[in-house]
């Protein structure tokens, strides 16, 4: 292992284990309130993208200037500040905003560190386990902020401040490497260059409409289950909703501790049968009114989401990394990502908001899986 590289896992777990038991805090809060409308909780998801797509000129360029393990530190005290706002009862829509500015700082920094701790040939397995380290977190941060949230929430909103600090200290184990020196230009023609150059490279512009294609359908899929969990199992408050997510997050483990395996960098064009796969798991998943098939059927969703994402991302990585700076190259990444599930869920709060039900969004959201991974 790297020098600096476990560090660099435990501020990603500890960070992802509060923004999970954030998010799922949140959903406590908005599921007490009496006559919350349907289009709340995918609005929250919403305000949480918003930065990813505004912030995607300067994110990048600054990783590509300062030493990202600074940039950790940094956001993480930023989404500390979104959390205690929410505390101190701020409405969650604004303060949740806050948090996903922070994570729109935090990701640049941490993936495109990678490159810099670990050679090459190894970017595969690095990415497998980030996105192990990440899901572990999830599953974690998940049970724990809806289960205490749900006893009581000022208690779980503490317990993620001291997460977050947590991941903090340990960003000071981590090597400040000094970045290569970007071209002194203004952002937004920077960022326009970049689009330009990482589009123009076939290889690339299929990595990171592939990414988008997976995030943008996993924003969908996991504020539709907050809506389809009660209405197909029945299921109560937050806490029966998050041991549900536990199942699709397992799955991802799988699929990315075999996808250095299954889909080396070289034979990335698996991915394209892995992706028509994803949506007919989708496909099947809408249906299902029994929660051990449902638990069956998330496993097997996000195996094949876990499988997809992996090499793909290694991909985008080694490329940013040889021509455009992998700060920028990541933040040219997370702009589609985030702009593919703020689109994703925009359209999902606007059909819930017309009175869609979540049954036809998962069918819906299938379909347009598997239409979009053959023309990719």
């Amino acid at each position: 292992m790297a020098p600096g590289f476990a560090f660099l896992l435990l501020a990603e777990f500890l960070s992802a284990l509060a923004d999970n038991a954030l998010l799922f805090s949140v959903v406590s809060l908005v599921l007490q309130r009496p006559a919350t409308p349907g289009w709340y909780v995918p609005a929250l998801q919403a305000s949480f993208l918003v930065a990813f797509v505004l912030l995607a000129p300067w994110v990048g360029r600054r990783a590509d200037r300062i030493p990202k393990a600074r940039i950790l530190l940094q956001a993480n005290l930023v989404k500390a500040v979104g959390a205690g706002l929410i505390l101190l009862r701020l409405d969650p829509l604004a303060a949740y905003a806050l948090v996903g500015a922070g994570a729109a700082m935090y990701s640049p920094a941490k993936y495109g560190i990678l490159p810099e701790l670990v050679p090459t040939g190894r970017l595969v397995a690095a990415n497998g386990w980030i996105e192990s380290t990440t899901i572990v977190a999830i599953l974690l941060g998940t049970l724990a902020g809806a289960q205490v949230a749900d006893y009581r929430l000022g208690l779980a909103l503490g317990l993620v401040l001291a997460v977050y600090g947590g991941s903090v200290l340990a960003t000071f184990g981590i090597p400040r490497i000094q970045p290569r020196t970007v071209v002194p230009q203004a952002a937004l023609p920077h960022f326009a260059d970049l689009l330009r150059r990482f589009l123009g490279h076939a290889r690339s512009r299929f990595a990171v409409l592939g990414t988008s294609l997976f995030w943008g359908s996993a924003a969908v899929l996991r504020v539709a289950l907050v809506a389809w969990a009660p209405l197909m199992l029945a299921s109560r408050n937050a806490t029966d909703i998050s041991r549900l997510t536990v199942f699709l997050a397992l799955g991802v483990v799988g699929g990315a501790a075999l996808a250095p395996r299954w889909i080396p960098r070289e034979q990335i064009d698996r991915a394209r049968q892995v992706a028509l796969v994803l949506g007919l798991l989708i496909l099947l998943l809408a249906p299902v009114r029994n929660l051990a098939l449902a638990r069956l059927a998330l496993v097997a969703v996000g195996f094949a989401g876990g499988l997809f994402v992996v090499p793909v991302n290694a991909v985008l990585q080694e490329i940013g990394h040889r021509t455009l700076g992998s700060g920028g190259a990541v933040a040219v990444q997370h702009f589609f990502e985030n702009l593919s599930m703020l689109a994703t869920v925009g359209a999902y709060t606007l059909a819930s908001a017309l009175g869609a039900g979540p049954l036809a969004v998962l069918v819906a959201l299938g379909l347009a899986v598997m239409l979009v991974s053959r023309v990719l």
